[in-house]
């Protein structure tokens, strides 16, 4: 049977994606779907889907609703090949715009939305670069596995970090050295995450910090997705490892400078715990409707 679906498609920093509002929870996204919807030759194209859906109307959003009553979306949120993924920092910006722009729900400056994601409530306010997002509390899983790539002439350590997802990050010496990697080869980590991570090369600036902010570039091979323009959780993550290898003197404002533009990151103390904001753009490029059989 075919179904006819409206769409929006969007990106932030050219981290893509198509947008779906099934506020019921009605829409089955079966892995089939999501991979034709992400088909950048036969379907929409993007890096994932991002379905609208009210969290009292999703399994997934009891937890959401548990943790913070006034979460009223849900972040339903898939990789390009069909995967379930927890969240995604460029993603959930760009479900705000969405949301917004829909009139599915209100953020007035100033105001905070928070958002269901399977790794728990995100809180979201307009910024003057876009939104910006409480990403939470994040954990240093260290382990140190090493990291092959093509056209890396050496497998190089890289630091486990979790902030709601899974990341390694790697340190690179040059950006000869970022701009070499092939990655549309899947970077080999040894061992192997058991679900598997997102795994992020970096440089540092030169100088490393400049007017108390540090700085970086970065790329990224994306699990379920391979390599795309920009990362959100990222991003984060990066920031978060540079920091940890920068030592004690280092900041807590981040520029991260990426394929698709430009965010900044920023750690801050909560009562739970450091937590850490990613702040950047979100667009909203186009509408349309999709026939899927």
């Amino acid at each position: 049977m075919a179904i006819t679906l409206r769409f929006s498609k969007g990106h932030g920093t050219g981290n893509d994606f198509v947008l779906i509002a099934d506020p019921e929870g009605q829409l089955e996204l079966t892995p089939e779907r999501v991979r034709a919807l992400c088909n950048r030759h036969f379907g929409i194209g993007a890096d994932g889907v991002i379905r609208a859906v009210r969290s009292a109307n999703l399994a997934d959003g009891a937890a959401a609703l548990a943790e913070d009553p006034a979460a009223e979306w849900f972040m339903d949120y898939y990789n390009a090949d069909g995967s379930v993924a927890e969240m995604c920092g460029n993603g959930i910006r760009v479900y705000a715009e969405f949301l917004t722009r829909s009139r599915l729900a209100l953020l007035p400056p100033g105001d905070t939305l928070p958002i269901g994601t399977r790794a728990g409530v995100r809180d979201v306010q307009r910024s003057t670069l876009g939104y910006q997002v409480d990403m939470g509390r994040w954990q240093l899983e260290g382990g140190e596995p090493l990291v092959n790539a093509r056209e890396l002439r050496v497998a190089r350590p890289g630091l486990g970090v979790n902030v709601g997802n899974p990341h390694v990050v790697v340190a690179l010496s040059d950006d000869a050295e970022l701009d070499a990697l092939d990655l549309s080869y899947v970077p080999v980590l040894d061992p192997e995450p058991v679900d598997g991570a997102n795994v992020e090369f970096v440089v540092p600036g030169d100088p490393l910090v400049k007017d108390g902010i540090g700085r970086i570039r970065m790329r990224v091979h994306e699990r379920g997705v391979g390599e795309t323009l920009s990362c959100g959780t990222g991003t984060v993550a990066a920031a978060l490892a540079t920091r940890h290898w920068a030592g004690e003197r280092a900041p807590s404002d981040w520029r991260v400078i990426v394929a698709g533009g430009e965010v900044t990151v920023r750690m801050f103390p909560a009562e739970d715990g450091e937590h850490v904001a990613l702040n950047g753009p979100a667009e909203l490029v186009f509408d349309g409707e999709l026939t899927l059989a």
